[in-house]
């Protein structure tokens, strides 16, 4: 009898120390860096919205700019294809987490809460939120004190709305400072903040709107972009874009669509 309880007992454990290995197999999880994950689809997915001069649609329906022209670059440093995709930037870090999208590029102000949920880039352009408004109105409004009575159209989660509402600015959120602009000419909001590098290509003499100006500067700031927490991916594009800056191609991209660079 002890003899058959031993027996009993013995394959007992056998299948006991079998589950356990089974359980192990299939709980571990082995860790893919960002830039395997990225090889492994053979493409950086870049998320953006439409904003000159920095992700814009050329004659063609292609996608170029600044940042477009610059993520292309280190998308073939990293020997994959590019891919483009508009979000709502609003969403930019949901989109991000949820590998809708590997990065967020598109001139991307670093603050405090990019930095809480990403792990961000150097910074590789300097920048500047500004007031929009009709060119012939610029000057009843030279300080913020005397723009207390007017309603701003501002890119909901965007820089430029942190500002407006940090000086005490009516707002009223619209889904990418394209449409900011467009609130704007079309006369529902009295003026607009958005990015200097936006504004200088697309207000005054020559561009699409050319009744509308700027004068005021509420904030200078900086450009970077966003990869998903501790991504390595981060310290792959900060050597990638060392360098170009030692070579001169960024600065040559920079001259092209006349952008200081950080």
């Amino acid at each position: 009898m002890k003899k058959v309880l031993s027996i009993i007992l013995a394959v007992a454990m056998l299948f006991s120390f079998a589950a356990c290995g089974n359980t192990t197999d299939n709980d571990v999880e082995t860790t893919v860096t960002d830039s395997a994950y990225v090889a492994d689809n053979g493409k950086l997915v870049v998320g953006i919205t439409e904003y000159a001069p920095m992700d814009f649609l050329d004659e063609n329906g292609e996608w170029t700019g600044f940042d477009a022209e610059f993520a292309t670059l280190f998308a073939e440093d990293l020997g994959v294809e590019v891919e483009f995709k508009v979000i709502e930037w609003d969403n930019k870090f949901l989109e991000l987490e949820a590998k809708a999208i590997d990065c967020i590029w598109n001139g991307m102000t670093i603050t405090d809460e990019v930095n809480l949920n990403t792990s961000c880039s150097d910074a590789y352009v300097k920048n500047a939120q500004v007031v929009v408004m009709a060119a012939d109105k610029l000057a009843n409004y030279a300080d913020v004190a005397s723009m207390a009575d007017l309603t701003f159209a501002v890119e909901s989660g965007s820089a430029g709305e942190a500002v407006a509402l940090d000086n005490g600015l009516t707002t009223v959120g619209v889904t990418a400072q394209s449409d900011a602009l467009l609130e704007v000419a079309s006369g529902s909001a009295d003026a607009c903040v958005i990015d200097i590098t936006m504004a200088n290509a697309m207000t005054g003499e020559g561009t699409s709107y050319a009744d509308l100006g700027y004068a005021v500067e509420l904030a200078t700031e900086e450009y970077g972009v966003g990869f998903r927490k501790d991504s390595d991916l981060t310290a792959k594009l900060n050597t990638f874009m060392a360098a170009l800056k030692d070579d001169g191609t960024l600065q040559t991209l920079a001259d092209k669509y006349e952008l200081t660079l950080a």
